[in-house]
């Protein structure tokens, strides 16, 4: 409606009947007509990519484009002047964003004397069926929550649920409602092991229990580095004094045993024969590493191996002579120390080194090493595990290792090696190694959606899972290429989770969900430690909420994920932090932890915290419950106000 038209309404002001507000209202109507259009036409303009789309997530699909419609202007202003109004601001108006703007309309033409016509018909969900969209694809593809908490709980987990069943009954019993399987570890007999636990574990505890299986992906890693010498360093405990009060304690075994014992601080092999004259009492004396004298005091001997202590630190290795006797005419028994573990290879790293990034090779801290026709200088190097990306980077890029502790910038490059200049570290270093994460996101990269690895994988997590983790999903093509494998192997049925772990994959997140509406049952994973690092850690509270509006503008479930309550599991303890984070997890559909030795009671601890908040907060809607813990302070209504309310509801 122009404003001429308007004019010739003749309309009297608003029932406040203050002239300024009735122009406000004008203006609005024709703010938001235009925003009306707008939406229409861009639906319009998508018809073959939502003529795609799979009918039970047509309306869904819809509501989508129109969200992103929405979100493509600046609404600050004109949210002023709506909540200036007492009308809605459009704030909460995600997952049924036509219906909510045709709301705010009609009011509008009311104030203004305008008739209004219905125009429900036009809109893809309303405020009451597009939470019922969110509930159906919800509960296909994830099942159902728990009584009292509307979030589900996903768990990894370890290796040891392949062999312990008790382990996996824990799990169930504490409230894991989704078992997560990383395939980027372990085997396919593990995997199968796994699931057929949690089925059971799900059948003793007489509810459904979901298994989730991620592939590995095209996850970018550091390559091997060279082991370390095989150095044991016996230290026993001191007080700040430096007074020992308590001795470090060996476990001496014979050299083909692999038995260990439990309160000793380290293990070694040595000559079953010279075990065997070790008594309670006996000295053992021997040169350690570095030329110092040490003796170790038998404390006991059962036959299968014997435990002595030392009140000095002492360093073994390999070549380490251990020697008993030889006091009062006595003949010297002597033995080698065997079976001391090579140390993890690391590399050093301080601000301002050069790492150099190699499309092959062992990891080592440096040296003249030759390679091919060319010599590494004396650098620190490691290869990558997926080399073409040395191919697609360019210098001047950002590059960050083990998920973000260390930062580089490309500074030269060659068709074999980059050069890394290091940019972030702490002030006394950072140890890399093997198998750690590499991020590149400036680097526009175009890597498999799939790996040989991955399509193998396939296999056994179409035998056994319900959903499967698309790791690294970027285009839309990748969400295709699992489809077609999934078809070939008779899973069509399968649930797909859209792991969001790049900034590539979150800048394509509305056409990754468009794409995965065209196939199967789907659902969003915020991976929140990949994304971190892709992102900037100063970006990653906007980007997740984003993601969170983004999905529940498409009715589609989300997941919470990465290091939630992280420190519980492992330590039993929670931070202060982590419990707050916790909470807002309450706005997904579920959320995932990691394994960990106090997994259990991480899981009774978020099932607690789920439960209380999820009586305050429906994804970006606040209840207001009842609030008990001030029920007794004084109030202005009286208790026969209070118990006419109560009787309404």
């Amino acid at each position: 409606m122009s404003k001429q038209d308007h004019a010739a309404v003749a309309i009297p002001p608003t029932a406040g009947g203050d002239p300024q507000d009735f122009d406000i209202c004008i203006k609005l109507i024709d703010q938001l007509w235009a925003l009306r259009q707008s939406m229409l036409e861009r639906e319009t303009a998508l018809k073959t990519e939502l003529d795609k789309v799979l009918p039970e997530y047509r309306q869904s699909a819809r509501n989508l484009i129109h969200y992103l419609t929405l979100r493509s202007v600046d609404l600050r202003p004109l949210q002023d002047q709506l909540s200036r109004l007492g009308l809605s601001s459009l704030g909460r108006s995600e997952s049924h964003v036509l219906a909510n703007l045709d709301k705010v309309l009609g009011l509008l033409h009311r104030l203004t004397g305008q008739a209004w016509q219905d125009k429900s018909a036009q809109e893809p969900a309303g405020s009451s069926s597009s939470r019922e969209l969110l509930k159906k694809h919800t509960l296909r593809l994830l099942g159902h929550a728990p009584t009292g908490r509307p979030v589900r709980i996903m768990v990894t987990l370890p290796t040891e649920a392949a062999t312990d069943f008790n382990m996996v009954q824990e799990l169930v019993d504490a409230g894991m409602d989704i078992a997560r399987i990383n395939c980027a570890h372990d085997s396919a007999p593990d995997w199968q092991s796994m699931a057929t636990k949690v089925r059971q574990a799900a059948k003793a505890a007489h509810r459904p229990v979901k298994v989730l299986m991620d592939l590995g992906g095209p996850k970018i890693r550091t390559g091997p580095v060279a082991d370390r010498p095989p150095v044991l360093k016996l230290k026993p405990g001191k007080d700040e004094l430096g007074r020992v009060f308590r001795p470090a304690r060996l476990h001496l075994r014979p050299i083909d045993s692999t038995e260990l014992v439990p309160n000793v601080d380290a293990s070694v092999g040595v000559w079953e024969v010279w075990l065997a004259r070790l008594k309670a009492g006996s000295s053992i004396h021997f040169t350690d590493a570095r030329g110092a004298k040490r003796h170790l005091l038998v404390i006991q001997n059962d036959g299968s191996g014997a435990i002595a202590e030392s009140l000095q630190t002492a360093y073994l290795t390999p070549e380490t002579v251990l020697t008993i006797g030889g006091a009062g005419g006595k003949k010297k028994h002597a033995t080698l120390v065997c079976h001391i573990d090579r140390q993890q290879g690391a590399l050093r790293l301080f601000i301002g080194d050069s790492l150099r990034l190699t499309k092959e090779g062992l990891g080592e801290t440096g040296g003249m090493e030759e390679d091919s026709n060319e010599l590494y200088p004396d650098t620190a190097h490691v290869a990558v595990t997926l080399p073409q990306v040395i191919d697609q980077v360019k210098v001047g890029e950002r590059i960050w290792f083990d998920d973000g502790r260390i930062g580089g910038v490309i500074r030269h490059k060659t068709d074999t090696w980059l050069d890394i200049e290091i940019t972030q570290a702490r002030p006394d270093g950072e140890k890399l190694t093997g198998d750690k994460g590499i991020n590149l996101p400036d680097s526009q990269l175009n890597l498999p959606a799939l790996s040989d690895k991955d399509i193998e994988d396939l296999e056994a997590v179409a035998a056994v899972a319900d959903m499967v983790g698309l790791s690294f999903v970027q285009k839309p093509a990748d969400i295709a290429l699992l489809c077609t494998h999934l078809q070939r192997l008779g899973r069509e049925d399968m649930g797909i989770v859209l792991k969001i772990e790049t900034l590539q994959g979150f800048e394509n997140l509305p056409e990754l969900m468009l794409s995965a509406m065209a196939s199967s049952l789907a659902g969003v994973m915020i991976a929140r430690g990949d994304l971190a690092v892709e992102c900037g850690y100063e970006r990653l509270a906007e980007v997740q909420e984003e993601i969170l509006w983004c999905a529940e503008a498409a009715h589609m479930p989300v997941i919470w994920a990465t290091q939630v309550l992280e420190f519980m599991a492992k330590t039993g303890l929670p931070s202060r932090a982590e419990i707050s984070d916790a909470g807002l997890g309450v706005r997904a559909e579920c959320v995932m932890l990691n394994k960990g030795p106090y997994i259990t009671q991480a899981i009774r601890t978020l099932d607690d915290i789920l439960k209380r908040m999820g009586g305050h907060q429906a994804k970006k809607r606040p209840l207001l419950r009842a609030l008990k813990a001030w029920s007794g302070v004084g109030t202005t209504a009286t208790d026969a106000m209070l118990e006419a309310l109560k009787k309404n509801y």
